[in-house]
C-alpha cells in the first residue's frame, strides 16, 4: 500500500521503554478517573430514553508494541459504569487507546460483552487539546463487527468520539453511535458524554517498572 515500506518484518532497534514519555496526546488520559453526572441517549421502544450514570475509567500504560517497522505506545482502558438507581452494570467496555509518533495515527479499540467490536481511527499531534477517531461499518480497515442479532435489531452504522482536555485537568467526551433500529426508517444517534476527573496517577508500563527497579538496584 501507498506510504508503507518494503520490508515490513525489521522492528525498529531505538525503540524508548518507557511509555508514559511516548504517548503524544495520549499521555493525558493515563491514570484513573471518576464521574457521577455521565449522560446517556438510548433508543426505546416508548422513544428515547435519558439516564444519568456513574462512570469509572482506568487508563494503564503497556509496553510499546510494534508490526514490524511500526511502532504504537498506548493504554489499556476499562470503562465500568452503573448509575445510582441500580447496582448493577449499565455499560462495560475494554480496549487500547493507541498512538503512532511517525505519523500521528491515534487509535481506539473497544469491545463491550454484548457481541460487539470497534476498531476506530483519527489523527492529531501530539500537544493536542483534542481528539476524533471514528469507526464506519463495512469497512475492513476500521470499522464495526456485532453480532447476528445486533445487526438485525440495533445495527450500528457509525461510532465517533471526541475528547477534549480542560485547563482544569479534566476531561471531556462526547461518543454518537448511529444506528439503525428494527422497524424504524430514521437512524437514531446514541449520544453519551461525561467530563472525568483524576483519582489516581497511573503506573510505569512492565517494561519501564523492571528497569527502573534494576536501575535501582545498580546504584544501591
Amino acid at each position: 500500500m501507498i506510504g508503507f515500506p518494503e520490508d515490513v518484518f525489521t522492528e525498529p532497534s531505538d525503540v524508548d521503554p518507557d511509555t508514559l514519555a511516548n504517548l503524544g496526546p495520549l499521555r493525558r488520559l493515563a491514570g484513573r478517573w471518576r464521574a457521577r453526572k455521565g449522560v446517556d441517549l438510548n433508543p426505546k421502544a416508548d422513544g428515547p430514553e435519558r439516564r444519568v450514570f456513574i462512570e469509572h475509567i482506568d487508563f494503564d500504560p503497556i509496553d510499546p508494541q510494534a508490526n514490524g517497522p511500526q511502532l504504537f505506545y498506548g493504554l489499556r482502558y476499562h470503562i465500568h459504569i452503573t448509575t445510582e438507581e441500580e447496582d448493577i452494570t449499565f455499560h462495560d467496555q475494554v480496549g487500547y487507546w493507541l498512538w503512532e509518533p511517525a505519523t500521528g495515527l491515534v487509535l481506539q479499540t473497544l469491545a463491550i460483552p454484548r457481541g460487539q467490536v470497534a476498531l476506530a481511527s483519527g489523527q492529531s499531534t501530539a500537544d493536542a487539546d483534542s481528539l476524533v477517531v471514528s469507526a464506519t461499518r463495512g469497512e475492513t480497515g476500521y470499522g464495526i463487527c456485532s453480532t447476528a442479532f445486533l445487526e438485525y435489531a440495533f445495527r450500528t452504522d457509525n461510532y465517533r468520539i471526541e475528547i477534549s482536555f480542560n485547563a482544569d485537568g479534566t476531561w471531556s467526551y462526547v461518543t454518537d453511535t448511529v444506528l439503525l433500529v428494527h422497524g424504524r426508517e430514521a437512524p437514531f444517534t446514541h449520544r453519551d458524554q461525561n467530563t472525568l476527573k483524576k483519582v489516581g496517577e497511573p503506573r510505569p508500563n512492565p517494561l519501564a517498572a523492571i528497569l527502573a527497579k534494576r536501575n535501582a538496584t545498580k546504584d544501591a
